[in-house]
């Protein structure tokens, strides 16, 4: 069995270009009986050296290519024990930092290092995926490894950075003394085990390296050796305090979206699950890959609105909930983003990979129970707690940030308040991203959810007035829909103001 082998450039045995491949068989830059090995980089043709082509004793007719395919294909196979030289070329980077990583003085990695893990496990995995070796049986179970390593590194550099960073966010104010120590305490475990799984993944890198012939080098990594301070002190806030234009509007919709976010995570909380049978149900029913995606990409999309609207400006430097707010946002954050690359390495590496003995090599090294115990436990655990213990600044920031008034109105002759001004309704309160309560005959309900409002408005469907609370801003628009019949005649039909409802 052979592995891909993209020829897409025109080298030469000995690196010249625009070397035709008939010429190239009879080169006398060849080794008799020998072909450099052809590649679409100059500096893999030169690393692997081996036999593509067969010379016959002597001379004689044209050589045959081993694993040949039809004429005018860009694609070789090439045995294994020739890919060997040009793995342990790429490998050697990743090898020394192992060296490093693995001496009993390093003690707990910093960020940078699990950072150098990630990028040294990414450009070798990218390069495995290059050949196909994921494909190939003596090198998928390399390939998963250098995957897996990857996904820790990312795991345990988002575990470092919020523990680097817990008192700055200052996530533990809000909870007691007692909850604030066990809140450390579990996140650094987290982060020892996540450094401890990943000494057990690279010890068997340096293995499978070995079983392949490539020699293990001696030295360690030399960018892994250097090490930078603890930062002990701030330079001065002094960028930008900018005034940006309604962001006191901004403010509102963060601390809207905040709430939104905790009740998305209170829905899908585990708490805490002791069985293991147990915790594997709760991962394959309610905390798939998917979802943990979801979660992360929400509380990522809140930080990145903070950081763009609120962050740095007047308001945010003379309140002092704001940042702390966004504390909270980031230190959920840095969890979930963990948490995510954990039920990736369950779904992908440790249940789906198709070879039997790499599935088996990774669940000893990292057992399927002490990873969910690390996903439930700890991770999605106190990433709920954490924006949990923000909601009461976010609800104490919403009033302070909007103007809360009450709208009647009425229908007019011959209007109803059918699917489609429903429709635009929450188009209006979803481009505030401010809540408003929708009130008909006494029964309420969100005015940003399209299915409440039909069945509120469905079970008094002969009500012509309704009441409205929330925010000034919405609740002009929503006035003006309603001055203008609802928008019956067409999106075009409306004010200048409502423009936006025609793009919704």
């Amino acid at each position: 069995m052979g592995l891909l082998l993209a020829l897409e450039g025109s080298w030469g045995c000995g690196g010249e270009r625009g070397v035709s491949p008939s010429r190239l068989f009879a080169s006398s830059f060849c080794r008799p009986g020998l072909a450099r090995y052809l590649s679409n980089n100059h500096e893999e043709g030169e690393v692997l050296g081996h036999a593509l082509v067969d010379y016959p004793e002597g001379g004689g007719s044209r050589p045959t290519m081993l694993g040949q395919t039809p004429e005018g294909s860009l694609e070789q196979l090439v045995p294994e024990r020739d890919f060997a030289n040009l793995f342990g070329s790429r490998a050697q980077d990743l090898l020394r930092l192992t060296n490093t990583l693995s001496s009993p003085q390093i003690g707990a990695w910093t960020k940078r290092l699990f950072f150098l893990l990630y990028s040294e496990a990414d450009e070798l995995e990218s390069f495995l995926d290059d050949y196909g070796a994921r494909s190939n049986q003596s090198y998928a179970p390399v390939t998963e490894l250098v995957a897996s390593i990857r996904g820790f590194s990312m795991a345990g550099l988002s575990l470092e950075h919020l523990i680097r960073r817990l008192d700055n966010y200052q996530v533990l104010e809000s909870l007691s003394g007692l909850d604030a120590d066990m809140a450390r305490e579990d996140l650094t475990a987290a982060r020892r085990w996540v450094q401890d799984v990943l000494v057990a993944l690279l010890g068997e890198i340096r293995a499978e390296a070995e079983r392949h012939g490539v020699p293990h080098p001696k030295e360690g990594h030399e960018e892994g050796e250097s090490g930078f301070p603890l930062v002990r002190f701030r330079l001065p806030r002094d960028v930008g305090l900018e005034d940006i234009a309604e962001e006191e509007q901004r403010i509102a919709e963060v601390a809207s979206k905040y709430l939104q976010a905790c009740t998305m995570l209170d829905e899908g909380a585990s708490g805490i699950i002791e069985e293991p049978a147990k915790r594997d149900t709760f991962l394959r029913e309610s905390l798939t890959e998917e979802t943990a995606r979801v979660y992360t990409a929400t509380v990522h999309n809140l930080q990145s609105t903070y950081d763009t609207y609120i962050g740095n400006t007047r308001l945010e430097s003379a309140d002092e909930r704001l940042p702390k707010l966004r504390g909270h946002v980031s230190g959920s954050l840095h969890l979930l983003e963990a948490a995510t690359q954990l039920v990736h390495f369950l779904e992908r590496h440790e249940s789906e990979v198709r070879d039997d003995g790499a599935r088996s090599q990774l669940a000893r090294l990292a057992p399927r129970a002490q990873v969910s115990n690390v996903i439930l436990n700890v991770l999605l655990l106190w990433a709920g707690r954490l924006m949990a213990e923000g909601r009461v600044l976010a609800e104490d920031l919403l009033p302070s940030y909007t103007n809360l008034q009450v709208l009647d109105v009425e229908l007019g002759e011959g209007l109803v308040l059918h699917a489609r001004p429903i429709s635009l309704v929450v188009s209006i309160v979803v481009h505030y991203a401010t809540p408003v309560e929708f009130e008909v005959a006494g029964v309420t309900c969100s005015a940003g959810s399209i299915l409440e409002m039909m069945i509120a408005a469905g079970s008094k469907s002969d009500e012509k007035r309704f009441r409205f609370r929330g925010d000034e801003r919405p609740l002009r628009d929503i006035a003006l829909l309603f001055h203008h019949d609802l928008g019956e005649g067409g999106t075009d039909t409306l004010p200048p103001e409502l423009g936006y409802l025609s793009r919704a």
